[in-house]
């Protein structure tokens, strides 16, 4: 059973107000703890939602359809509350659930003949597609932008926006043997290669989270082991140590990885696929899957 695992680095960028959370007059990024200082952090929830998004801008069938119109604010519209994993590629690849209660009349006490409480029904398929959450590549050093916005009756209110110039990575792994359609692969990468803004209804601020680089696996093993692989330097210079040691030390075979973009310039060596850009690294790997999974060759 072949797995596909992958590392993305987004392009540098400005991150600003990727969730509609306030703390006094602060609009905050979310943080985490990581390797001994605060870095910035996006949701894997945020990139699934893009994902989506990207979906349905590209013709495909989605059931939780995104409607920037609806009032009061934008929200998703379900087009089959049963779903259908066959139909829908969300449903299939990024999995659902719903909750029922048990039915009841109001007239009836909230028991079955057992004298037990009915349960209600949960109708739910685990998504095939995990991502992880993105994590800044440098720390966060506390910027904080002070705006003022005029109010009624001449009044001004004066509020922060806490602003990360930074990149973000994250890693993605998908099994396609476990989706109802394993052609379904090719629009999971062509999707995650071509989102943009990540933030949902609270993007304030266009930040590219296409990759600016990219590392592949396809392989049989079933850990990807070279997640947040990339490493980025006080003098700007991003490196992969870890994978290439990984790489040395015959835990991940070199033949395995399709690698693109910036950071091929540094990995002539390796002995990997490596291409000077993200969308043929991802072509010549599609080639390869639709090989080895007997499936057409076709993009989408």
């Amino acid at each position: 059973m072949f797995h596909l695992f992958g590392n993305i680095l987004t392009h540098y960028g400005t991150a600003a107000n990727n969730r509609g959370e306030n703390e006094g007059n602060i609009t905050p990024l979310q943080k985490l703890e990581w390797k001994g200082e605060t870095h910035t952090t996006v949701s894997a929830e945020a990139i699934r939602w893009a994902l989506r998004y990207y979906w349905q801008k590209a013709g495909y069938q989605v059931n939780r359809h995104w409607d920037e119109d609806a009032k009061p604010v934008a929200d998703h519209i379900l087009q089959e509350p049963n779903y259908d994993e066959e139909r829908f590629i969300d449903d299939d690849v990024l999995g659902f659930m719903r909750a029922e209660a048990a039915k009841l009349e109001a007239s009836e006490p909230p028991k079955d003949k057992q004298n037990k409480v009915p349960k209600g029904k949960v109708t739910a398929r685990r998504g095939r597609l995990d991502v992880t959450r993105a994590v800044s590549t440098t720390p966060y050093g506390g910027d904080i932008t002070f705006n003022a916005k005029s109010g009624q009756k001449g009044t001004t209110s004066l509020y922060g926006t806490e602003v990360h110039a930074t990149r973000y990575q994250y890693g993605f792994v998908l099994t396609p043997d476990r989706l109802k359609d394993k052609s379904r692969i090719y629009a999971v990468l062509d999707g995650l290669i071509s989102i943009g803004e990540v933030a949902g209804n609270h993007a304030r601020f266009l930040f590219d989270f296409s990759p600016e680089s990219i590392v592949l696996r396809w392989t049989h093993d079933f850990s990807p082991r070279f997640l947040y692989c990339f490493k980025e330097y006080e003098t700007g210079e991003v490196l992969v140590p870890d994978l290439v040691q990984r790489v040395d030390a015959g835990d991940i075979d070199a033949k395995e990885l399709w690698i693109g973009g910036a950071i091929s310039q540094t990995l002539g060596d390796l002995g990997a696929n490596v291409f000077p850009g993200v969308k043929s690294a991802v072509a010549a790997l599609k080639q390869v899957i639709a090989e080895d999974l007997q499936l057409s060759s076709r993009s989408s």
